[in-house]
């Protein structure tokens, strides 16, 4: 019998995935809420952007080993690829679209088929999950394999990542680990590294809050080297000549869907213990407020200097260079924080990677650079690196694009 792969979740994880998995000639049926998400990808097309995601969607379809529904279909293998957002004030996980796509493929699940949870969770997420489809479908005790398996990925190198990065497989017990790791091979090129599923759930969460209080240190840096008058740029290369330092470049806070958001599931359940991670969290949540108010400071500042209102140009809004992705986005939050309190200034809203904003109108780079008298810099997109900018132009660069 040929293996069959059920994708729960067709966004910027699930379609990749699925299109890697059916390039090995392994039928997919991905399954996502969105009936547009569901047309755009039966047609052959993709509705985010990511590079080679588009030449991998089209042959996969093409060849008849990829659709896409809105209704889970039965397979050998599931693989849940869903959102785990925050609910409530106090950040806390919402594992609830983790829950929902499970209970879609209950009445599909059968003996011997292979569960698998790649969306972020608390830990003990995956034995929860196992314990409400052994409650629904207690004929299954023992006879299905559940795992947990985290992506690791990249944004814009995601399809290269996805074969030849690590990965890690828990699985409730030995043999669902095993069954995972044999589905995984087929596909993954990167090292497969065997635990448990708690300690895979945690080693997600574990991976992203060390980055995030990484970033935090630098962010932290560069808000003490402007109090100081220091070249935070020319201060951190200087420092990383040291062979055992290695500081990471500050920016405008932290976004995504994985940085700006995974350290919460360990605050959320260890509050008193995660003191460092939750302090990181703060910083680099501080960062985005203190670059508004840089900003504003700056337009306060030419207000009086020039007798007149300036036109300011917003560089950037997706949440790192080089994407579309606009999930948790410091700048988005620095330009809604701006916007609130304009004045009679104009503004030009610059992001390359997309065509269209439901709140923004965006504006060319060029064009926006040629009419602003305050340019601000939040993201360091490939496309203003090679910008020229004369001496007129008041500039703020948050994320290093001047350097």
């Amino acid at each position: 019998m040929k293996l069959r792969v059920s994708t729960i979740g067709l966004g910027y994880i699930g379609l990749p995935t699925s299109a890697l998995i059916a390039s090995h000639n392994i039928a997919v049926r991905g399954v996502d809420v969105s009936q547009h998400v569901v047309d755009t990808i039966n047609a052959g097309k993709i509705h985010i952007v990511e590079p080679e995601l588009d030449n991998a969607v089209a042959r996969a379809v093409q060849a008849g080993f990829l659709k896409a529904s809105t209704l889970p279909q039965a397979a050998d293998v599931y693989l849940i690829v869903v959102p785990t957002p925050f609910k409530g004030g106090n950040h806390e996980p919402d594992t609830s679209y983790i829950q929902a796509a499970t209970e879609g493929i209950l009445p599909l699940l059968k003996e011997g088929d292979l569960y698998v949870i790649e969306s972020t969770s608390p830990v003990g997420t995956t034995e929860r999950m196992e314990d409400f489809i052994y409650s629904k479908r207690p004929e299954l005790k023992g006879k299905i394999h559940v795992a947990y398996c985290p992506e690791r990925v990249l944004p814009g190198n995601v399809m290269y990542e996805l074969v030849y990065n690590d990965r890690v497989i828990g699985g409730v017990d030995e043999a669902s680990t095993r069954k995972a790791a044999e589905f995984y091979k087929l596909f993954v090129k990167g090292q497969l590294h065997h635990t448990n599923a708690r300690t895979a759930e945690m080693c997600k969460l574990v991976e992203n809050a060390s980055r995030d209080v990484q970033i935090a240190f630098a962010n932290e840096l560069s808000i003490i080297s402007d109090k100081a008058a220091i070249n935070v740029w020319e201060l951190i290369k200087l420092a990383n000549k040291h062979p055992r330092v290695n500081i990471l470049q500050p920016g405008s806070g932290v976004g995504g869907h994985c940085i700006a958001v995974d350290p919460y599931f360990i605050t959320a359940d260890y509050p008193m213990e995660s003191q460092i991670i939750g302090k990181a969290r703060e910083i680099n949540n501080y960062k985005s407020f203190w670059c508004a108010e840089q900003v504003r400071e700056a337009i306060q500042r030419f207000h009086i200097h020039e007798g007149r209102a300036p036109v300011v140009a917003l560089m950037g809004l997706a949440f790192k260079p080089n994407i579309d992705d606009l999930r948790q986005s410091p700048a988005v939050y620095i330009a809604q924080r701006i916007l609130q309190e304009a004045n009679d200034e104009e503004y030009f809203i610059v992001e390359p990677n997309i065509e269209e904003h439901s709140v923004y109108k965006l504006t060319g780079a060029e064009e926006a650079l040629a009419g602003a008298d305050i340019v601000v810099f939040l993201v360091a997109h490939d496309a203003f690196k090679s910008v020229d900018l004369d001496d007129s132009k008041v500039v703020l660069d948050f994320c290093g694009v001047t350097q």
